[in-house]
């Protein structure tokens, strides 16, 4: 039986570091923020550096480096003014993810969830096109790779419903739900709590994917 206490210390750590930094960003302690933001997905990504040697295959890797080029978009998203370089991060990040969850289990083609995700993708793409500007094409193509690694993260659960690929279901799928905020917070129309909502479900898609990504590190699926 694997002892889960450092998992468990790690992830109330990073649920204190998010707390209070949606608290600082709502509050507008923006120097905390500018300091906590980032700090949270480093506390988050950290638990797969405790992952045991063995353990540390490809898949958990690639997992890691993603992680680490969100970290990398988090603090380019901290200025408007580096926007587009935080939105290259994020699709590097996301185009990591689906390597991971390819090279774990393969690739796996499921008619369902591929016409529901990408019309799901369409909808809101189109919807936004009128208000993107010189940001459709980068937008259009960041729409195709976020619907691409839902499909796949999702896939891995369709497979085999272990409570660890349930988490990764969960996980590819909010971060397309705070990705769509996120958007419609910049292109769309501000709206209330926009920033909260963007980091709770980015925050919580991350922690999913990193926790799944420790368990499966230590051989552990269901």
């Amino acid at each position: 039986m694997v002892d889960h206490k450092r998992q468990k210390t790690i992830n109330l750590v990073s649920l204190v570091l998010a707390l209070a930094a949606i608290f600082s960003e709502y509050f507008g302690y923006r120097t905390l923020y500018v300091f906590l933001k980032p700090l949270t997905t480093i506390s988050i990504l950290a638990l797969l550096f405790f992952i045991p040697k063995g353990g540390l295959t490809k898949f958990t890797k690639l997992i890691l480096v993603a992680l680490i080029f969100c970290l990398i978009g988090d603090v380019l998203l901290l200025n408007q003014a580096y926007f587009v370089f935080g939105l290259v991060a994020f699709l590097l990040a996301h185009i990591l993810f689906i390597v991971a969850f390819i090279k774990h289990k393969g690739f796996w083609f499921h008619w369902v969830s591929f016409v529901i995700l990408f019309l799901i993708g369409g909808a809101i793409f189109f919807w936004l096109k009128p208000d993107l500007g010189d940001f459709m094409v980068p937008v259009l193509f960041y729409v195709l790779v976020i619907t691409s690694m839902a499909w796949q993260g999702l896939g891995l659960y369709l497979r085999n419903k272990a409570k660890t690929y349930a988490w990764i279901a969960w996980a590819v799928l909010f971060f397309m739900l705070s990705d769509t905020l996120l958007a419609i917070n910049k292109f769309k129309a501000p709206f209330d709590y926009a920033s909260v909502l963007i980091l709770v479900t980015y925050w919580l898609s991350i922690a999913l994917i990193a926790n799944a990504a420790y368990n499966i590190g230590l051989g552990e699926k269901s």
